[in-house]
């Protein structure tokens, strides 16, 4: 067993990283939507593997990663997670709002590459919908990685701390890329609209 504080941190980090790649999946994801061409744009050259499998793979990855974040607390002795506390966080111990929270970005980002996996089966329309758990599971997960206290002491959050400030910087370069996706759709729409 790894003693208390080894584990806590190692999960923290671990947490941290699977935000990171979760980031990283995302503005890919908003890459790939737009079908953002490598040739005519930065880095101005074919990529060996399309944008859409590295964006698939890392959305894999970014997944085990998020799995190993709590599976990780079940080796503290003192944390006190059981399981079934992370499973379903409802009874964990301490900071019950925040777990949840983490649980459902755990949850939704599941949904979203479970779904992938399942995308003719289930339809381009449908697994577009789904698709847009992301951003629900986005908007949870920056949360949960900016209020919860990393050290699991219950201790309010210090919003100019490393890890809140990575949480932070995460939060809007996906607000930021989310926007410009947005903005952009919106003035090809009105682009196509001015042919008819």
């Amino acid at each position: 067993m790894l003693d208390s504080v080894s584990a806590v941190d190692i999960s923290s980090t671990v947490g941290l990283a699977a935000m990171v790649l979760f980031t990283l999946n995302i503005l890919m994801g908003l890459l790939v939507s737009v079908n953002y061409n490598t040739i005519k744009q930065w880095p101005h050259r074919k990529l060996r593997v399309p944008l859409y499998r590295i964006h698939n793979w890392n959305a894999y990855l970014a997944l085990s990663v998020a799995l190993l974040h709590p599976a990780i607390l079940l080796c503290s002795r003192t944390a006190g997670f059981r399981l079934l506390d992370v499973l379903w966080p409802f009874h964990s111990p301490g900071q019950r709002a925040y777990n949840l929270i983490g649980a459902l970005t755990l949850y939704g980002f599941t949904t979203v590459v479970v779904t992938s996996l399942l995308r003719r089966r289930l339809g381009h329309v449908a697994w577009k919908r789904l698709h847009y758990t992301a951003y629900f599971a986005a908007a949870s997960m920056f949360l949960h990685g900016a209020v919860i206290d990393q050290n699991l002491k219950g201790q309010p959050p210090d919003l100019l701390d490393g890890e809140k400030i990575l949480a932070e910087f995460c939060f809007a370069l996906v607000l930021a890329a989310s926007l410009w996706r947005w903005r952009y759709g919106s003035e090809k729409k009105r682009y196509l609209a001015s042919k008819h």
